[in-house]
């Protein structure tokens, strides 16, 4: 089991069979909130997809392909984050993240991609990390910001959602570029 602790509230961990219910409930509950800027919520309907979305992330945690966090906020499941798209040969991923509306606007997602991403360039030795996400989420393209991602371009229309094509923006950045906020 992977655990970063952030601070005195917030621990990102690894997801356990256990917390298939919560976070199927999580999702459930934020499906408005979350649901227009992940695909993957539309298609998360029932309790046994989270719970065979864990038994995926374990597998792609132990082939060394993503890892999957859940946030932990006192130990209440509060949202997710997690690094895809592992290229190891370029020693480059993606992160991710949700959280709920509950806690929006107090930082915690800030925070906690902060201590993924000095885990990241720390212990998994990646170079570099991108954050991708539609024109509309604007509140993901101010994290990016916060974290010092630079945009390195926009793929037009390259993903669908709710239905139609959207402009994808990416963002980067470098380990030599990053920089903890606040430090």
């Amino acid at each position: 089991m992977a655990t970063i602790p952030i601070d005195d509230h917030i621990l990102l961990r690894t997801y356990t069979p256990e917390d298939a219910a919560p976070l199927f409930a999580a999702i459930d509950r934020e499906r408005q909130h979350i649901g227009p800027w992940l695909d993957w919520v539309a298609r998360t309907t029932k309790p046994e997809h989270s719970a065979a979305f864990i038994k995926q992330a374990q597998t792609q945690l132990h082939d060394q392909e993503a890892l999957v966090l859940g946030i932990f906020y006192d130990g209440t499941l509060i949202g997710g984050t997690g690094m895809h798209n592992w290229q190891q040969d370029t020693k480059r991923a993606q992160v991710g993240y949700w959280i709920s509306r509950e806690y929006e606007g107090k930082g915690i997602v800030t925070r906690s991609l902060a201590g993924l991403l000095d885990h990241l360039f720390t212990h998994a030795g990646l170079n570099k990390i991108e954050i991708h996400y539609i024109p509309a989420n604007k509140r993901s393209g101010r994290v990016a910001e916060r974290l010092g991602f630079r945009i390195e371009g926009v793929l037009r229309k390259s993903v669908m959602s709710n239905g139609a094509p959207e402009d994808l923006i990416v963002t980067g950045l470098l380990r030599n570029e990053w920089r903890r906020p606040g430090m």
